[in-house]
């Protein structure tokens, strides 16, 4: 199975629910794809104008294509995340997030075409960044990290992102069925 075909599925699936940008550059550096989720949910009385309270949730996924995962990439998922993501995603260069933020995820998709060493498999299940505003009163940010493996068809993710975890798995399936995927969408 090729990184490509199932990238392409992936952007397939989550292109229902988020704004999909390809390619995207942070830094210099070109990625395959980014892709970008906001819900905003309030609860009021009779009118609008008495707002009882509202809340914006956001996810952020940056989509990498490799060959092998090696701790130079996780290193560099972890710098995109805490350097990025979290300073120019989260809260657009501001001290504090826009108020009524509930909280954001920040997903880092590795989409690699060999196997994970035991090595990588406990650097991906480790990974960990979260970061709370005002003691969480202004909502928090948190990484997700999954990993799909082309060569043995495994998911790996750290413990936040294993709601993820099949939706990756249902994606193989896409690509041996070989339905349309997100170019053929476009």
């Amino acid at each position: 199975m090729k990184t490509a075909d199932y990238l392409d599925q992936l952007l397939r699936k989550y292109s229902g629910t988020f704004d999909i940008y390809q390619p995207y550059v942070i830094h210099g550096k070109e990625y395959p794809a980014y892709g970008y989720f906001f819900s905003h949910v309030e609860k009021y009385i009779l009118v609008r104008e008495a707002n009882m309270w509202s809340a914006d949730s956001y996810e952020h996924v940056l989509f990498i294509e490799t060959d092998h995962v090696d701790q130079a990439l996780i290193d560099e998922a972890y710098s995109v995340v805490k350097d990025y993501m979290e300073p120019v995603l989260v809260r657009k260069g501001n001290e504090l997030p826009a108020e009524g933020h509930m909280y954001s995820y920040m997903t880092v998709s590795l989409i690699a075409g060999q196997r994970l060493s035991k090595e990588m498999q406990r650097a991906v299940k480790h990974f960990k960044y979260e970061k709370g505003y005002k003691f969480n009163m202004r909502g928090f940010s948190q990484a997700h990290i999954v990993c799909a493996t082309m060569e043995d068809e495994k998911v790996y993710t750290n413990y936040v992102g294993r709601k993820s975890a099949k939706l990756y798995r249902d994606t193989f399936q896409d690509v041996r069925n070989n339905r349309p995927g997100y170019r053929q969408m476009l």
